[in-house]
């Protein structure tokens, strides 16, 4: 490979695309400095996507146990519960932050000495595929790169980006209600107006700064050291400003996302990069690049509400529809699919998706649920709709609603997710059926603690041991139906699939192993009610259904009749042709 000073090298290419020749040129030095430094500390691996990826979302205190570092209490709770059933975890940021729960990062190279230290991270890593946080958009404000850029110190004063308040930014697309450009008083007392995209304690990075870049690759490339093969690309579409635009999904965000994945490859090419952008769908999908240089994994964002909307309506016709367009550029990428995370049930997603009067019926039956609704600041001023907050199980049931029909919903859309295209993700939360942490929000007065309780271990291990308890039948359960996705070669995340219309309250999809010449297809019913569906005659017969060894499908005439019971799902295997 060509030595990436060559003026022909895509690192080279692409650092002249976002800096002048001068200031690329330093770029180029720093990332080769980078490079060296780290070759001789990382030794890559191979570490293919398969079936048997399934990754944990979970915060580094989300168990506690006293006089133990949390996060060796969840490790131990992890290889309780889940060795040999779930590969991989995705801790929330566990460095030590200022605030949001650990998205206000005060130090990019430290762990939170209340969770732990490098020591525990690494012993995760050493069990389990670690997936960590780049929150590479913004830093908080009490950081030491922000503080010394208060001090005055020449190094840091291109760090972050100032705007004279009188300039018009009201082209710049906002996720959230609250002010773009905070004021801070420097050490000389002058205000400085500084651009804060979700906060005043989360302060925006400037990447026209190639000192930024380079410090925030050191934090990359310091995170695969102590095991990390997944990194996730926090906020990224806001990552690059021009004043004069919308300042999101901007050409320069792609290049650079592309530029972090060829400098991290340099050293680590088992790393996957994984890209958070919590917007509509067509915009969410362009993060795949051409499909073999950008994200190799992206948050299919708009799963979470539109299974919320088809099992309270019973009814998956925009479901399927929507499934229908799941086109991916090559077969080295995937989709990250969810139902919930450390964040509310985004709604920017289904933009164009669901009507705005089936937005506002979600944000109201949320509400009857003892959920919340969060609202973003349009460009025009008004406020709409930005997230749901809630459990994702409350946001399916309502309170007065018995237990057995919570699980059910909720069973039947972490099923769903377990058979879409691409890697699984389950949030700790979703695992174990909490419900809406109403203290929390009542505490911290943020809508998003609704979601984000954390757990005394004896309390908790008390309740998975009880008989009859919801946690205890969720967890049972959902290992239960992991054990078996596993172990089925046609759920390999880059297979081929289709998604069959067999009717309005049916959710079906056809998955493939191509080598192995065999097929799983996956036919759940939204619905309190039992329904009746055939098969595609193109569907060669035998199947039976791994869920229920040796259950083999009725045949009627040329066909194969599927009846299902309220909320039953049927994963039927068979050969491809």
């Amino acid at each position: 490979m060509k030595h990436i000073s060559d003026k022909d090298h895509t690192i080279n290419k692409r650092l002249h695309r976002l800096y002048t020749p001068e200031i690329a040129g330093r770029a180029v030095d720093s990332i080769i400095d980078l490079i060296f430094k780290y070759k001789s500390r990382i030794q890559s691996k191979e570490y293919p996507l398969s079936e048997k990826d399934v990754i944990l979302i979970t915060y580094g205190d989300q168990v506690n146990k006293d006089h133990e570092a949390s996060l060796q209490t969840l490790k131990g709770f992890m290889d309780r519960h889940l060795k040999g059933v779930i590969n991989s975890v995705h801790i929330l940021p566990f460095y030590p932050y200022s605030s949001d729960d650990g998205f206000s990062v005060v130090n990019y190279g430290a762990v939170d000495p209340k969770m732990g230290s490098w020591k525990e991270i690494e012993q995760i890593s050493g069990d389990y595929r670690l997936m960590v946080d780049g929150v590479i958009n913004h830093i908080s404000q009490f950081s030491d790169w922000f503080k010394a850029f208060l001090d005055g110190d020449p190094y840091f004063q291109d760090f972050f980006t100032e705007v004279d308040p009188s300039i018009d930014l009201t082209q710049v697309i906002r996720p959230r209600a609250l002010p773009l450009l905070s004021e801070y008083v420097d050490n000389k007392g002058k205000i400085r107006y500084v651009w804060t995209t979700f906060s005043r304690d989360q302060v925006d990075l400037n990447y026209k700064s190639h000192r930024v870049l380079r410090n925030v690759l050191d934090a990359l490339f310091y995170y695969v050291e102590k095991g990390a093969t997944l990194i996730r690309l926090d906020a990224i579409a806001f990552i690059w400003k021009e004043i004069g635009t919308e300042c999101v999904h901007l050409d320069q965000t792609h290049e650079l996302i592309q530029l972090m994945r060829e400098v991290l490859h340099e050293v680590a090419p088992e790393v996957i990069i994984i890209t958070e952008t919590n917007v509509p769908h067509h915009e969410n999908v362009s993060y795949f690049g051409s499909g073999d240089d950008e994200a190799q994994m992206v948050y299919n964002f708009a799963l979470p509400p539109l299974l919320v909307h088809s099992i309270l309506n019973e009814n998956t016709t925009t479901l399927t529809r929507w499934a229908k367009t799941l086109v991916l550029p090559s077969d080295k990428v995937c989709f990250f699919n969810f139902t919930a995370s450390h964040d509310g049930i985004g709604l920017r997603p289904v933009k164009g998706i669901l009507t705005d009067n089936e937005v506002q019926y979600l944000g109201n039956t949320v509400k009857e649920h003892g959920g919340l609704v969060s609202y973003k600041t349009d460009a025009d001023g008004s406020k709409s709709p930005y997230e749901l907050n809630c459990s994702y199980i409350d946001a399916l049931t309502h309170p007065n609603e018995t237990d057995e029909v919570r699980y059910k919903r909720m069973f039947l859309a972490q099923a769903t997710v377990l058979v879409m295209p691409g890697v699984p993700g389950i949030y700790f939360h979703s695992l174990v059926g909490s419900r809406n942490y109403h203290d929390g929000v009542k505490h911290s007065g943020l809508n998003r603690t609704i979601n984000r309780e954390k757990y005394n271990i004896d309390w908790l291990e008390k309740e998975l041991e009880t008989q009859g308890t919801l946690a205890k039948k969720m967890l049972d359960n959902y290992k239960r139906l992991i054990s078996i996705r596993i172990n089925e070669a046609a759920f390999n995340p880059f297979g081929k699939f289709e998604f069959l219309d067999l009717g309005p309250s049916i959710f079906a999809v056809d998955q493939h192993c191509i080598h192995k010449k065999e097929r799983v297809i996956a036919i759940h019913n939204f619905s309190d009610k039992e329904v009746e569906c055939v098969l595609p005659e193109t569907i060669p017969l035998p199947l039976h259904n791994v869920l229920a060894l040796n259950s083999l499908i009725e045949l009627n005439q040329k066909s194969s009749l599927i009846k299902l019971e309220p909320y039953q799902m049927l994963w039927l295997k068979g050969k491809s042709r």
